[in-house]
């Protein structure tokens, strides 16, 4: 038997580490992705081949196959890992995975890479026939994106258990892009509870250019510290608010919208510092900016889309500190050669920054942006990459 998934990355248009506070986010599937080909061999072995990487992996459920740590290899031993608790032992299968998404580039290569190999894996043991499958999962395409979010951080999702994840704090944004996006269209994506708020048309005559940085965002690697430390964040802010009200807020976005007067409360609770402003932050991208930046587009309004793009990037440059030189100077660049809008994405702390241009000057713009980045940094530029993408098709099952 053979199973084969296709599951793209996604571009953040805005949310930035909103997600996982059950926030609000802007996002939509990438052209590119991550394509995953399984086949059953029996026995318990799993073996995975990248065109990525020279050597293959042999990695089984339970088995700890002494990776380290920023390896591919992990996402699919914690996929692995995972179904095998939830669902029992695996069969043996061999893996071969192809990819055109840049790696460790902020447009979630590294999820997509989860999310294929969960749903292949599926297949060939044929999960989604059971009963425990029906009953948790069924065929409702955001409960899965939860359930592989959780599958991703460790977390447990109704009656499945959870288990060691790779290491992040994060939410479902990922997963609910790759595997709930629409062509031609921006999903806008709320978490408490998850479900979508609004299907946003995308101007026909608009795309996005896309370039890496050349710094790896790896969430595994070396960037983990950094990209918890916004996650909990919420969770201290959250708790410190509970504390003080006597309520059993789940969210930190439940709880700023609990009373007109709450944001104001809260803010007053916590300690000036990082804390405050990564609060404020929060509440102004999830609360204000996503709502503001739907509605232009719903009209439209080009420029009310930039305008809040534009105050997005600015607050995660000084509240929410996940940006680098790189990416600051990349999305500034951007808006001074004509883009529409720019604004870095994703997990940040290196990555990628998106620019929507006119598509007929994509392939132009696209060039002078490379060029004077390379001015700027050139060895981060000598492994920087550019594309040109729209909002695209969801994770599909080929034949």
């Amino acid at each position: 038997m053979t199973a084969r998934w296709r599951v793209p990355g996604r571009i953040e248009v805005l949310g930035k580490h909103t997600d996982y506070a059950g926030g609000n986010v802007l996002v939509c599937a990438a052209g590119r992705g991550v394509t995953v080909t399984g086949t059953a061999t029996g026995g318990g072995r799993i073996v995975a081949r990248s065109t990525s990487f020279p050597e293959p992996v042999t990695l089984g459920g339970g088995v700890d196959a002494g990776l380290p740590a920023g390896h591919w290899g992990r996402y699919l031993q914690t996929a692995i890992d995972r179904l095998t608790l939830n669902f029992g032992p695996l069969e043996g299968a061999e893996l071969r995975i192809d990819s055109d998404l840049p790696l460790a580039s902020g447009m979630s290569s590294s999820s997509a890479l989860l999310v294929a190999v969960a749903l292949v894996l599926a297949d060939l043991n044929g999960l989604r026939e059971t009963p425990l499958w029906a009953a948790e999962l069924g065929t409702d395409r955001l409960r899965l994106a939860s359930y592989l979010a959780s599958v991703e951080n460790g977390s447990s999702f109704s009656g499945l258990g959870g288990h060691t994840g790779v290491g992040t704090l994060g939410g479902s944004e990922d997963h609910t892009a790759m595997l709930c996006g629409s062509p031609g269209e921006l999903g806008w994506f709320g978490f408490a509870p998850v479900e979508q708020q609004q299907s946003v048309p995308w101007p026909a005559d608009q795309v996005f250019v896309v370039v890496t940085s050349g710094v790896r965002a790896e969430k595994t690697g070396a960037a983990r510290e950094l990209y918890n430390r916004a996650s909990l964040a919420t969770r201290e802010a959250l708790a410190v608010w509970n504390d003080a009200t006597g309520r059993a807020d789940r969210h930190l976005a439940t709880a700023v919208r609990s009373s007109d007067d709450a944001v104001t409360r809260l803010l007053g609770l916590l300690p000036a510092g990082y804390l405050r402003l990564r609060v404020a932050q929060f509440v102004r991208e999830s609360e204000v900016l996503v709502p503001q930046a739907s509605a232009a587009l719903q009209t439209g309004d080009l420029a009310g889309f930039a305008a809040a793009t534009l105050e997005s990037q600015q607050l995660a440059e000084t509240q929410l500190g996940n940006q680098v030189p790189q990416t600051v100077a990349l999305a500034a660049d951007a808006v001074r050669l004509g883009a529409v809008a720019a604004s870095a994405f994703g997990a940040g702390f290196g990555g990628s920054v998106w620019a929507v241009v006119p598509s007929d000057a994509a392939e132009g713009f696209a060039e002078e942006w490379l060029a004077g980045y390379a001015r700027a940094f050139p060895s981060e530029a000598a492994v920087a990459t550019a594309l040109v993408t729209v909002p695209s098709a969801p994770a599909e099952r080929l034949d």
